[in-house]
C-alpha cells in the first residue's frame, strides 16, 4: 500500500460512513414521526456508534436540517442538457430504486414529519427544487411547468417505492425512460398542447 493509498483510505471510510448515517436518517425520517425518532436509532440503523452520529452531524435536529435541505444529490439531478433533462431526471428517479435505495426528491413525499419540521422541508424543496428547475427552463409559465415536471417525477417514484410496481420494477430502466422521460420532457420545453374551448 503506498502512502496515497493510506491516506486516502480514512477519507474514503469517513466519507462511506457519512453516506451510511444519511441514508439511515432518510430513511428513518420518511418512515417514522419525527419526535418517535432517536440518534441512537439512526445509529444503530447506519451500523455505527451513537458519538459517531454526532461527530458527523451534530444533533438530531442538525441531521434533519441536513435531510431537509434538499442538497445532496440535487446537483446530479440536473445537471443534464435542457433538450435531455427530462430524459436525465427520469433516470436519476429509476437507477435511485434501482441501485442507491433512493433520491433526493422523494423526502418531500414520504416524510412522516409536521409542524416546523414539515414547514421547513416544504420551504426548501420549494426553493431547492422546484426554482432552481423552474430557473433553468425559458419560455411562459416555468414554474408551473417546473412544478408539473416534479409532480411526475414524484409520481414515478412512489410508483416504484411504495405500490412496487411490478412491471416497472422488473423492466430495463433505459425502457422505462424511454416511455416516460417524454412526457417530463415536454413540460420541460414548453411543448404544451393547445387550450381546449371551453364548453
Amino acid at each position: 500500500m503506498t502512502s496515497t493509498d493510506a491516506e486516502s483510505r480514512p477519507r474514503r471510510d469517513a466519507e462511506a460512513t457519512r453516506a451510511a448515517i444519511l441514508l439511515a436518517a432518510r430513511r428513518a425520517f420518511a418512515r417514522r414521526p419525527y419526535t418517535e425518532i432517536t440518534v441512537k436509532a439512526i445509529a444503530e440503523a447506519a451500523g455505527v456508534s451513537s458519538p459517531l452520529v454526532i461527530k458527523y452531524f451534530g444533533s438530531k435536529e442538525q441531521l434533519f436540517a441536513r435531510i431537509a435541505s434538499f442538497e445532496d444529490g440535487i446537483d446530479d439531478f440536473l445537471d443534464a442538457p435542457p433538450d435531455r433533462l427530462g430524459r436525465h431526471m427520469t433516470l436519476f428517479i429509476l437507477d435511485g430504486h434501482a441501485h442507491r435505495h433512493s433520491d433526493p426528491i422523494l423526502r418531500i413525499a414520504f416524510s412522516l414529519v409536521q409542524g416546523e419540521q414539515a414547514d421547513k422541508l416544504r420551504a426548501n424543496f420549494k426553493s431547492r427544487v422546484v426554482r432552481r428547475l423552474a430557473d433553468r427552463l425559458t419560455g411562459p409559465d416555468a414554474l408551473l411547468r417546473a412544478e408539473l415536471a416534479i409532480a411526475h417525477l414524484v409520481g414515478l417514484g412512489v410508483v416504484l417505492g411504495v405500490v412496487q410496481a411490478e412491471a416497472a420494477r422488473a423492466e430495463d430502466v433505459a425502457r422505462v425512460a424511454d416511455w416516460y422521460a417524454p412526457g417530463v420532457q415536454a413540460l420541460l420545453t414548453g411543448d404544451a398542447p393547445p387550450r381546449q374551448a371551453r364548453a
